[in-house]
């Protein structure tokens, strides 16, 4: 199973994506995450073994309630690409505030997992939802205009949980499934 740690976005926010990523649908060369499933990815895992996959849950548990962190509210806005604006893979929408509870949660889940027997980051942690991935340079430079210069806010949120989500890749994009959530 194809694994990830999230904390997703709640429904009433996803019009609200949508809507930022409207505001770039004549970059060309950018393929849109579908914004019902706009999350923060908090760790990668890659693929698990099906019978690991309770051992994993379990270890995430351990991560989140060692650390002790009380549910929190953050407020997702702001715009950034990843890796630079000279070559854009990855379009974000960031976290205005929120941003040190979300690396602290970050920090207690990559310590658990990497202690279970995942391989450590290899980039420092940046809160964000990926709102589009650049699969060619066509639109390179109205993505780099808009955000340079716009600075949307698209709300505010109650993080309470986090979730074991298990990706599935298809030929209309990934789906995802939650296999186990973790409460603050």
């Amino acid at each position: 199973m194809r694994l990830f740690v999230s904390v997703d976005l709640p429904d009433a926010l996803h019009d609200d994506v949508a809507d930022v990523q409207s505001e770039f649908a004549d970059a060309d060369g950018l393929s849109f995450i579908d914004p019902a499933q706009s999350h923060v990815t908090m760790k990668f895992l890659g693929d698990v073994p099906e019978s690991e996959v309770d051992a994993v849950a379990d270890a995430l548990e351990t991560g989140v309630t060692d650390i002790g962190i009380e549910p929190f509210e953050a407020t997702y806005g702001g715009l950034g690409v990843f890796p630079n604006l000279d070559y854009i893979s990855v379009l974000w929408l960031g976290v205005e505030s929120g941003t040190e509870a979300f690396v602290r949660l970050h920090e207690a889940i990559e310590q658990e997992l990497v202690e279970f027997g995942f391989d450590p980051e290899d980039h420092e942690f940046t809160p964000h939802v990926t709102l589009a991935r650049m699969q060619h340079a066509g639109g390179k430079d109205l993505v780099r205009e808009l955000v340079q210069e716009w600075s949307p806010t698209v709300g505010t949120a109650r993080v309470s949980e986090v979730r074991l989500t298990e990706s599935t890749l298809t030929h209309e994009g990934p789906e995802y499934e939650t296999v186990a959530a973790v409460s603050l």
